[in-house]
């Protein structure tokens, strides 16, 4: 595909020192990004920033040529799948934020079903090669969509380019090519030709399970909540609490929401409310949190349930609430103030006998009061 001249480019650049250290540079002679290629068992690639030399994202997979691969970015700490999603053509798939990308060879795109997809990024290969010589990402298409990490989403377009080079330099090195055997049938594996030979790749180690806040903070992460909390059963209170209090640490958190999981957690979300406020008390925090209550705000799932019992035993009787919402604000929300019930009694309507009898009785005056007119006149 033909690049745009007027936009900015990035020039694929590998290392006349170091085989495995590729530099993506501008059309000026300065490197904005520096892949390196690390050696060993499993497929793992660095990309720095060349001026500060820090570590930006690291891939990792068992084989350079693998069908999934994760990509785990520095400061703050992310992860993103490559997957590969295609049959007979070239085609892999990414999530960023809320956005869901693809790879198609020379062409990276942002998917917006039912709409057609936009355009973010361009490449240009050599025929019959995938190895990119130039790259431009097209940030006035980028500008368009909602998207708070803008620099993240380009180091995660430009390596996962970076690791389609390296797996098709795997397919292309003599090594690769003398150690091969006959291959099975002519597809293409991942968009690429490739042999069957050699035992199989030893598998990528799982990360460490994260303990804690940490873990609480990555439950979170993953349902991409910001000032929302989710209490689950993972997970302690003091966890919980410890969590809740460092958001409110941040200025611009007026308040925040914690909610149930489930009708079980229900009284973990009443522990983690007190512990929250407790953490506060204990670091001489003077700031009273505003606490608004909610019952039952969230939508069952599932057959609904039709009651068969007795209306006016189960009116007796103490359900549980299967849901429970607390917003712990620093303000004042009056939208949230349960609304009082309305007192005033209601008019008294008086029956028939009474107005019957009430007319008698003005009846009995009247004629009294006309019987003693009649005396005074006589008088």
């Amino acid at each position: 595909m033909s690049l745009d001249q007027n936009l900015f480019t990035l020039i694929v650049t590998p290392s006349t020192e170091n085989p495995n250290v590729v530099d993506l540079m501008d059309p000026a002679g300065r490197a904005h990004y520096r892949k390196q290629r690390v050696p060993g068992p499993v497929y793992k690639t660095e990309v720095y920033d060349p001026l500060s030399e820090s570590l930006l994202v690291t891939a990792t997979a068992p084989a350079a040529t693998s069908k999934i691969k994760f990509l785990e970015l520095c400061n703050p700490s992310t992860t993103v799948e490559l997957k590969y999603t295609g049959t007979l053509s070239f085609r892999w798939s990414f999530k960023w934020e809320e956005h869901e990308f693809e790879w198609k060879r020379e062409e990276c795109y942002m998917l917006r079903k039912p709409d057609p997809p936009v355009l973010v990024a361009v490449t240009k290969e050599p025929p019959g090669r995938l190895k990119s010589t130039s790259i431009q990402i097209l940030d006035y298409n980028l500008n368009r969509f909602d998207i708070d990490d803008r620099k993240g989403l380009e180091i995660v377009i430009l390596t996962a380019l970076m690791t389609f080079q390296d797996a098709n330099d795997v397919h292309h090195t003599p090594e690769a090519s003398s150690s091969s055997t006959p291959r099975r049938g002519s597809g293409n594996n991942n968009g690429l030709t490739s042999s069957v030979s050699g035992p199989a790749p030893a598998l990528l180690p799982k990360p460490p399970k994260k303990l804690g806040i940490d873990r609480i903070a990555e439950i979170q992460a993953l349902r991409g909540q910001f000032n929302e909390v989710t209490v689950e059963e993972e997970g302690s209170v003091e966890d919980y609490g410890q969590y809740c209090a460092n958001l409110f640490e941040d200025d611009a958190m007026l308040f925040v929401s914690i909610l149930s999981q489930g009708a079980d957690q229900v009284p973990k979300v009443l522990q983690v409310v007190e512990q929250t406020k407790r953490i506060r008390h204990k670091a001489g925090l003077e700031e009273e949190l505003h606490q608004y209550v909610l019952y039952d705000t969230q939508e069952r799932k599932g057959p609904k349930r039709i009651n068969l019992d007795d209306t006016a035993k189960s009116k007796d009787k103490y359900a549980p609430p299967e849901s429970l919402t607390v917003h712990l604000s620093k303000i004042a929300m009056p939208e949230l103030q349960p609304q009082a019930k309305n007192n005033t009694p209601e008019p008294v309507t008086e029956t028939k006998a009474e107005t019957k009898k009430d007319k008698k009785e003005q009846k009995k005056r009247e004629e009294a009061k006309r019987k003693e007119d009649k005396k005074g006149r006589k008088k």
